[in-house]
């Protein structure tokens, strides 16, 4: 990430906006910090972020209340949720306000600073050329929903696309089940977590017979999207 891409982390609580911020100044980010919704909403129009990593419980106004007139005032920046309040309500209303991911508390720095290069992947900034994901020789072109494998074209469904865009943007990464309900279904997948297994096979059956397996299961882990080893 350039220095330049500006990340905002609003949490009440100073030793995890001092720990956040430490560690995204070590991966280059600038960072700002606010304690309270109100001074988040400030700071997104002085220090003007690439991204909001926001907590839910706040001494004024609360993080889904912070995001609501974030999205009205600057529609186009994204925002993290980082919350101890982890039932399945409260983060559906959080992605339902135009929240980009949701993370709880505790949680490690790496999978956060992974997350925060994800969501900023996946943010369009108007006037961007088309977008186009690449790994190996599969390729997505975002503006035209077309795949395409060794340029021959494949043709997926409307969930077997959000599920390999999901994969190409988290590549060489273990994606758990859970990860992927939340971000391909969005929780609606009729309480059946076995629908992850079974997209990930549609998928195969389309993209393998065109070149070497690229989704791998992980036993008790999930599945990864890389390159055949040895």
């Amino acid at each position: 990430m350039s220095e330049r891409t500006k990340v905002l982390v609003v949490d009440d609580e100073e030793s995890i906006t001092d720990l956040v911020a430490l560690a995204l100044r070590y991966e280059q980010f600038e960072v700002g910090i606010a304690h309270t919704g109100r001074e988040a909403l400030a700071a997104l129009r002085s220090f003007r972020p690439d991204l909001v990593v926001l907590d839910v419980m706040l001494p004024d106004l609360d993080g889904f209340e912070v995001a609501r007139r974030m999205a009205a005032e600057s529609p186009s920046t994204p925002v993290l949720f980082l919350t101890a309040r982890d039932a399945t309500d409260d983060k559906i209303r959080g992605l339902t306000l135009g929240g980009d991911d949701y993370l709880t508390k505790p949680f490690s720095l790496e999978e956060l600073v992974a997350r925060i290069r994800a969501v900023l992947r996946r943010v369009r900034r108007s006037g961007d050329p088309p977008e186009r994901l690449v790994f190996a020789d599969l390729e997505m072109n975002e503006d035209t929903y077309e795949v395409r494998r060794a340029d021959v074209p494949v043709e997926l469904t409307a969930t077997e696309y959000k599920l390999l865009r999901y994969l190409m943007l988290n590549p060489r990464r273990v994606l758990s089940k859970a990860q992927i309900l939340d971000r391909v279904w969005n929780y609606d997948f009729g309480g059946d977590a076995n629908v992850v297994e079974i997209y990930i096979s549609y998928l195969r059956k389309k993209l393998d017979p065109l070149g070497p397996p690229l989704i791998h299961t992980v036993r008790g882990f999930g599945y990864c999207l890389r390159e055949p080893q040895g």
